[in-house]
């Protein structure tokens, strides 16, 4: 029977793989998620973290290309349709890394008052930090690669020294606000949920530029 610290032990595994994953997809870049195990078992988390992860990963960097002033519209706009899909993808991954969590956590919470009073929420849900944290790594990455840049002066490797600093500081308070969001879970003053996204623009169903252009499928 897991317990609270097993799932926080876990996640504090989560996060370190978010930045050693970063580093090793820069030198072989991981081609998609596949075969990622879902469901409310802890087993499950850390593949599901890495796949929401690597959503992130491929969504910078096709960013960065969709930004440059030298190419053809043709490849900003492939660049557009990569990001919608990637960032679907994003958005799923940290419905089920939310899911997972709520399924591990709802057995072990303590039982509400009879007249359901007292429940509280968090404005962000684990999912969400676990995102943010995701796209922390990166930018830790990134600053990093600025400041040993030998085509840049010193002024703007020590600009961005000082903004790496900055980074290292905001991943470690959200690591640890998700730790205690978990302890609220525990004590019973907070209860989780699973916030979904509900995206619309990439569904043809609900985007009226598509379904009025008559390509709902």
């Amino acid at each position: 029977m897991i317990g609270f610290d097993d799932i926080s032990a876990e996640l504090e595994r989560c996060f370190a793989a978010q930045v050693q994953a970063t580093a090793d997809w820069h030198v072989i870049e991981q081609e998609d998620a596949t075969d990622v195990a879902e469901g409310p078992e802890l087993g499950n988390l850390a593949g599901l973290v890495l796949a929401q992860h690597l959503m992130n990963f491929k969504l910078w960097h096709v960013e960065d290309i969709a930004r440059r002033k030298d190419v053809g519209p043709e490849v900003i706009a492939d660049c557009k349709y990569r990001i919608d899909r990637l960032n679907q993808r994003r958005n799923d991954f940290m419905e089920k890394v939310d899911a997972c969590i709520v399924g591990l956590v709802t057995p072990m919470l303590p039982p509400l008052p009879a007249d359901g009073s007292g429940v509280r929420h968090n404005t962000e849900s684990l999912g969400m930090s676990v995102d943010r944290l995701s796209i922390l790594s990166l930018k830790i990455f990134h600053m990093h690669e600025q400041t040993e840049r030998t085509d840049a002066d010193e002024a703007h490797r020590e600009s961005c020294r000082a903004k790496l600093a900055v980074l290292h500081e905001q991943r470690a308070d959200l690591a640890r606000a998700v730790l205690e969001l978990l302890d609220d879970y525990r004590s019973g003053s907070k209860r989780p949920k699973v916030y979904f996204q509900f995206k619309m623009y990439n569904d043809p169903a609900l985007n009226p530029q598509l379904y009025k252009g008559g390509q709902v499928s």
